[in-house]
């Protein structure tokens, strides 16, 4: 297609973007397989999964305060992000390359928003927790409406963030700042938003050892007065572990993606991004899936919310079988074979008749 008039390509296909960036999106036939295969496996796991948690936290009255209000808005995102991975799954590749732009812009806004509501939510747990524990509480004192509020500043924020290339902060009209990795997007882009992602971490990181460091001081002076109550005290701390081990994992499995960006917006010409981006793909999902499974394992409560959720889902399921097999028509052989047969009185009577 010929350039338009104002220089832009907003009518362009992606094959066209790829092309012209150098990025070269072909995957071969066994990889694409092997990624859409275990990727759809992962994100069934991740949506059950973390429809569970906000289902537990719903359900539990336990469970009805900010830090797990908090939590639940995280399984949300991940939730997001389950979804997000199947759609940009099933179409990379070649499929990629016949997006249309505003095709691209949605599937990569979906990733930002799910991304960035994460981030967003371990950034006010951090704050949570830092509140909480710097009172010694299990919990913090935000109310509700704080809470609410948090929550839905966190999703604004997110929308906005994976609506900004949409939004102007793209490549469509000056193709020479295009990055390789996301071809619409400009190298700028890239190294905005990893660079921010990465200051962010630091952030949570430096919060949770202020923190680490507090307990610990705060576990040594109370030791020797109160032996015997020191026990009652370690919840806070259990919250604390559960999400610093959100946390590392977020780290660990989003850190090398986010250093391919930022090479990829730096223009490294001898950093081979492409052949890392769809490994560090499924590394990014993995996360997802860590995520409840850390809530299980380091929540006791949480697990035995888990295992009566499916309990109760159980139940209703034979519930269901039985009373659809209770309402189903008898057929003749049922009659028969259900009705009872007839006594001696019925016999004789029935006999006297035919003589008569």
């Amino acid at each position: 297609m010929a350039q338009q008039n104002n220089g832009c390509y907003h009518h362009e296909q992606m094959g066209f973007f790829y092309n012209k960036s150098g990025g070269d999106d072909k995957w071969d036939t066994t990889q694409l397989i092997l990624v859409q295969v275990v990727g759809s496996l992962f994100c069934c796991f991740i949506l059950v999964s973390n429809a569970m948690v906000i289902a537990a936290v719903i359900t539990n009255k336990r469970f009805h305060y900010p830090f797990y209000y908090l939590l639940a808005n995280l399984a949300a995102s991940d939730f997001l992000a389950g979804i997000a991975y199947v759609y940009l799954m099933f179409n990379t590749g070649e499929v990629s390359r016949r997006l249309t732009v505003s095709g691209y812009f949605i599937r990569q806004g979906l990733l930002d928003i799910s991304l960035s509501a994460s981030l967003s939510n371990l950034l006010v747990i951090a704050l949570e927790r830092y509140i909480s524990v710097m009172s010694w509480k299990v919990h913090s004192n935000l109310t509700k409406r704080r809470v609410t509020l948090l929550i839905v500043l966190v999703w604004a924020i997110s929308i906005l963030i994976g609506a900004v290339p949409s939004l102007g902060w793209n490549c469509i009209c000056n193709l020479e700042t295009c990055s390789k990795l996301a071809p619409i997007f400009s190298r700028s882009y890239l190294v905005f938003w990893s660079v921010s992602n990465l200051v962010v971490f630091l952030i949570m990181v430096a919060i949770y050892l202020r923190i680490y460091a507090y307990v610990k001081k705060k576990t040594a002076m109370l030791m020797p007065h109160t032996t015997g109550s020191i026990n009652r005290k370690r919840t806070p701390i259990k919250l604390i572990k559960t999400v610093m081990f959100v946390l590392g994992a977020f780290v660990i499995c989003w850190t090398p993606g986010l250093v391919v960006l930022l090479m990829d917006g730096l223009d490294c010409q001898t950093c081979s991004v492409m052949i890392l981006k769809r490994w560090l793909l499924l590394l990014a999902v993995l996360n997802s899936v860590m995520n409840p499974c850390i809530y299980s394992y380091k929540d006791e409560e949480m697990w035995a919310t888990f295992k009566n959720l499916l309990r109760c889902i159980g139940n209703g399921t034979r519930r269901q079988r039985s009373s659809r097999a209770n309402s189903r028509p008898l057929s003749s052989a049922q009659d028969t074979g259900n009705s009872q047969p007839p006594s001696e009185e019925i016999k004789n009577d029935d006999q006297g008749m035919l003589k008569t």
